[in-house]
């Protein structure tokens, strides 16, 4: 089972107790990446490199004592991979448009890939219908709008801010070992 509050990593960090770090960093790292391949669809080392990009992100604004509430680490490095994966798809798109071309034919890479992305919705759609109406209106909310804060997620639902924050960990917990188990099978 995983741990939710990291703030043995802010500790360990700051205190620069290597072997702690790393035994967590271990931990919390494949996570961050998977999040991003399950919940954003990014790539291996899209996920990959946006995850530690963000940790690296993360790490300055730790040594500079800048994160207030340290049990709230994981959330923020998953706010900050989020962001750093968005933020790296803004300007892939603004790179991969070339004004002279009218009309944009799929290469074979890009129908494989256009192949595997249509397999991975439909595999977290099946790990969708798993859950309760209730939890799938709510992440399929948080999917479809990654930009929305706790405080808007928690008037549209009627839910508290921390109840938000809990159900968005369980079931993210959830359909990333339902999307697991599904791609190996």
């Amino acid at each position: 089972m995983y741990r939710v509050d990291y703030s043995d990593l802010v500790d360990a960090l700051l205190d620069g107790d290597e072997e702690t770090s790393n035994r967590l960093l271990k931990e919390v790292m494949p996570r961050l990446v998977d999040y991003l391949q399950v919940v954003m669809n990014a790539s291996p080392q899209e996920a990959q490199e946006c995850a530690y990009q963000a940790f690296s992100d993360v790490l300055e604004r730790i040594r500079a004592e800048k994160i207030k509430e340290s049990k709230y680490i994981f959330s923020y490095l998953i706010t900050t991979s989020r962001n750093q994966y968005l933020h790296f798809k803004k300007t892939q798109h603004r790179f991969d448009l070339d004004p002279d071309d009218g009309l944009h034919q799929a290469q074979p890479a890009e129908q494989v890939k256009s192949l595997i992305d249509e397999e991975r919705m439909e595999i977290l759609e099946s790990c969708l219908d798993q859950l309760d109406p209730d939890d799938k209106e709510l992440i399929s909310y948080m999917l479809a709008n990654p930009k929305a804060t706790t405080k808007q997620i928690s008037q549209k639902f009627g839910l508290s801010g921390a109840n938000v924050r809990t159900k968005k960990s369980r079931l993210t917990h959830r359909l990333h070992h339902c999307f697991k188990r599904k791609m190996s099978s």
